[in-house]
């Protein structure tokens, strides 16, 4: 399966070259693809159709390539928190592909392949997201099922926050509480009406990271209202929109994970978040408050427990507001374990945009970490999110 995989990809993407520079393909019985003739190997001929049941195949990828170097604080006592790290990175990349092969022109079969760097530093792919949506399967609410969309993460990047490539929304950046990804194994209702939209569902509660434990599920959801009568997903160049959401999940049986990074049982992990954003094409504002509570028979505080609030905007300019000033402000502050202070962390960044095409946007900025414990975690493997420090980025995002 892997092999078909790659060859797939490597058909995909070398046919397309193909096309400007006459690069011969050749495959084996196998199926595998080669850019050389040799024994056992035919010509792939690029005129050739590809075959699919699908009426119509649409495929897409997105990619953040970048630099940071990543300058940590020194304590007061003089020792350095953490060695500075200067290194180039492919971030995240993204293959998806959707097949539309049922009666109503609006469904679909959905899989996205996801590329990212695990902890040793391995390139690895797994399935980000892998469902089938069924549209209007009750009157304006369509249903996502497998492999899905978790209710806040994807509005909250296409409508108020849209720079992923260089951090991920409050929820989920382990800057804050780390609470939820942004995709899970379960089944998703989506509403979608000129004033209103909705997205509820039921899941594993593990996410796509993680195996499920036990039988806990997880009931998750996001109602938005649309002050001015429009949804501003994807072009807010181009409309003004004004929404109030409320999101947030009521988790059971969670696997605890305490500061040395060991699982030990389960616990109850809820949270709720108001959040409102106002857009028009040469300015945007959004803010959010998010509380989260957890539930253990052993009483011990979790690390997501705590409360927090963020506000981001950002100013555009030029003919086409292909120019961008951004700036983001997060605080979170976790609940105070026993015979210790409670203290916040807060995070800052600033940056600026260019969407050079519809298909690449560059952006420079800086994220300061202000931790008031300004301590070394406990935890000897914590990531560069657990140092006081700053990371100054240059990122290059592409789509097509």
């Amino acid at each position: 399966m892997k092999k078909i995989l790659l060859s797939s990809l490597a058909v995909f993407a070398l046919a397309s070259a193909s096309l400007a520079s006459e690069l011969k393909l050749y495959t084996d019985e196998k199926g595998q693809v080669f850019t050389k003739p040799a024994k056992g190997r035919v010509e792939l001929k690029t005129a050739t159709p590809w075959y699919s049941h699908a009426d119509k195949l649409k495929f897409s990828v997105q990619t953040f390539l970048g630099y940071k170097y990543s300058d940590f604080d020194t304590l007061a006592d003089g020792v350095t928190q953490k060695e500075s790290v200067s290194k180039f990175e492919i971030r995240r990349a993204y293959f998806q592909v959707k097949a539309y092969m049922m009666e109503d022109p609006k469904s679909y079969y959905r899989i996205t392949f996801d590329v990212s760097k695990d902890v040793v530093g391995d390139e690895k792919v797994r399935a980000k997201y892998a469902y089938i949506y069924l549209n209007e399967v009750l009157p304006a609410t369509g249903i996502e099922v497998g492999l899905a969309h978790r209710p806040w993460h994807d509005y909250e990047e296409h409508n108020a926050w849209f720079y992923r490539s260089i951090s991920k929304v409050l929820i989920e950046t382990k800057r804050a509480g780390d609470l939820s990804n942004s995709a899970d194994f379960g089944v998703m209702a989506k509403t979608r009406t000129k004033y209103f939209d909705s997205d509820i569902g039921i899941f594993n509660g593990e996410g796509y990271h993680s195996n499920q434990v036990g039988t806990g599920m997880s009931l998750e959801w996001r109602a938005t209202g649309h002050l001015l009568g429009i949804s501003g997903k994807d072009k807010p160049e181009e409309k003004t929109y004004a929404d109030v959401s409320f999101f947030g999940q009521i988790n059971q049986k969670h696997p605890m994970k305490y500061s040395d990074g060991n699982k030990y049982d389960t616990e109850d992990l809820d949270f709720y978040g108001l959040h409102t954003v106002y857009n028009m094409p040469s300015f945007l504002i959004a803010a959010q408050y998010v509380d989260s509570m957890v539930k253990n028979v052993h009483s011990q505080v979790s690390s997501k427990a705590g409360k927090g609030w963020s506000v981001n905007a950002e100013a555009r300019f030029g003919a086409k507001k292909e120019y961008k000033l951004l700036g983001r402000y997060d605080v979170w502050t976790p609940k105070a374990r026993k015979n210790q202070p409670e203290y916040d962390k807060k995070s800052y960044i600033v940056g600026a945009a260019w969407k050079q095409s519809k298909n690449v946007e560059w952006v420079a900025n800086a994220t300061i970490k202000d931790y008031d414990n300004g301590i070394l975690p406990t935890n000897t493997t914590a990531g560069a999110d657990s140092y006081n420090g700053t990371d100054y980025m240059i990122t290059a995002e592409v789509k097509f």
